[in-house]
Formats: structure tokens, C-alpha cells, sequence
């Protein structure tokens, strides 16, 4: 049964993912810093911009769900799902996720990251070159 209206529901799952992709983000820029790549510069610089990006994004999903007072929670996870109890207004509703739609719905915020993130990083580049 649903008991958040669809702005609701798309607000609080929005900024669940996003946080997801920004664990993603800062894990990738993690690895390529101490990783074995060759030029790193370019890919830290675009993820850098990719994660204010998100953080940007996330800040105002923040104080829009203070205002509407939602919160999620996550629940418990395992190898096949993983469930988050969404809050607003002492209601309340548990949907299950299972972890490979999770994962597309990451990427799909990456992808869209990383689309903002490239006329800023070629600004950047250009005035740099």
C-alpha cells in the first residue's frame, strides 16, 4: 500500500540514490588518486566536479525534504535486496529494493553527473590550456 503521494515518494528516492552515487564518486576518485593510472589530473578533476555537482543537488534535495519533513531509512540490506523505510508526516512506507535496480539507478545518476559535469570540466580545461 503506498502511503506517500508520488512527489514524496520521487524526492526521498532521489536522494537515496544520489547519496549512493556519491559513495561511487568519492570511492572512484579514491582509487584512480592511489591507483595505478598513468595521468590522473583529468579523470579526479571531472569526478571533483561531478561530486560538487551532487552535493549541490543533495544540499537543496536536503532542506526541501526538512521542509515536507520526510526522511529514509535504511532498514536492512543482503545479497538480493536492500529496504528503506520512508518517513513524512507519521507516514510511513517500506519498499524493497532489489540491488541490481538499485545499481542501474546509480549509474543513471552518474551518467547524468557526469553530462553537467563535462561543460564545466571543458571550461576549465580550456582556460587552462
Amino acid at each position: 500500500m503506498r502511503y506517500l503521494n508520488d512527489e514524496e515518494l520521487q524526492l526521498a528516492s532521489r536522494f537515496l540514490f544520489l547519496s549512493m552515487a556519491m559513495v561511487v564518486i568519492q570511492q572512484d576518485l579514491y582509487n584512480i588518486r592511489y591507483g595505478t593510472f598513468k595521468i590522473k589530473e583529468p579523470y579526479i578533476h571531472l569526478l571533483e566536479i561531478m561530486n560538487t555537482e551532487a552535493a549541490n543537488e543533495r544540499r537543496k534535495l536536503r532542506k526541501t525534504m526538512q521542509d515536507k519533513k520526510i526522511r529514509v531509512v535504511t532498514l536492512n540490506k543482503n545479497d538480493s535486496f536492500s529496504s528503506y523505510l520512508f518517513l513524512c508526516r507519521g507516514r510511513e512506507e517500506k519498499r524493497n529494493y532489489f540491488n541490481p535496480a538499485i545499481r542501474k539507478k546509480v549509474e543513471t545518476i552518474i551518467q547524468e553527473l557526469m553530462q553537467r559535469a563535462l561543460p564545466l570540466y571543458q571550461q576549465y580545461d580550456s582556460a587552462n590550456t
